[in-house]
């Protein structure tokens, strides 16, 4: 529940239209698309990470390693995996539609993304994914050692640059996409508790 709070907060002050939110809103990503119509680069660059790393390609990237862990004997995991971003994706798409805000209109935009905004599908989903990577793969390297930071340094850039990109271009306001960073949190730690306590009393 303590997870859930900012993000219900978040979306109470979105729904109740409140100033100092909008007019934060409006100045970052006045900003950023400023910053874009003067580097058409970054904005190849911004576009080439989001169309990466976007929903239907992080669906993709797990089902092949829910595959592998079936494979490999983590049934569990695998299933939890599955479980998490089935879970994750259903819920996005129906808090759009409760929510209902509209995208950033701009003059002269650089880039286009249809629906709804609130929560970011692309920051909810990209966070998803850098859960189910810290949760699977952390467990199997040693402490401190490089390898455990690459796999933590890949999760947060995954989760933090992908939801970045969506206010870069000009498809999102900024607290779309933090609440689309507290959403996905806030599955990860719901499932994996749920599978933890579960997983304890199939085994007592």
């Amino acid at each position: 529940m303590l997870l859930v709070a900012p993000f219900a907060l978040l979306a109470m002050l979105v729904l109740s239209d409140w100033p100092p939110l909008r007019r934060l809103d409006l100045a970052i990503t006045t900003q950023l698309h400023g910053y874009a119509l003067d580097h058409p680069v970054w904005v190849r660059a911004m576009s080439f990470w989001t169309d990466l790393f976007a929903p239907m390609p992080l669906r993709a990237a797990a089902l092949v390693l829910v595959i592998w862990l079936a494979r490999d004997g983590a049934r569990r995991l695998a299933v939890w995996a599955t479980t998490t971003m089935v879970f994750g994706g259903l819920l996005g798409p129906l808090l759009k539609l409760l929510v209902g805000r509209r995208r950033p209109d701009l003059p002269d935009p650089v880039a286009q993304a249809p629906g709804l905004a609130f929560p970011s599908g692309h920051a909810l989903n990209a966070m998803l994914a850098a859960g189910i990577l810290l949760v699977v793969f952390v467990p199997r390297t040693r402490p401190r050692s490089a390898t455990r930071v690459a796999v933590w340094l890949g999760a947060l850039t995954i989760a933090l640059v992908t939801g970045f990109s969506r206010v870069a271009l000009g498809v999102h306001w900024s607290s779309d996409v933090l609440a689309g960073w507290l959403l996905g949190v806030a599955v990860v730690v719901a499932t994996t508790t749920g599978f933890t306590v579960w997983s304890r009393r199939r085994s007592g």
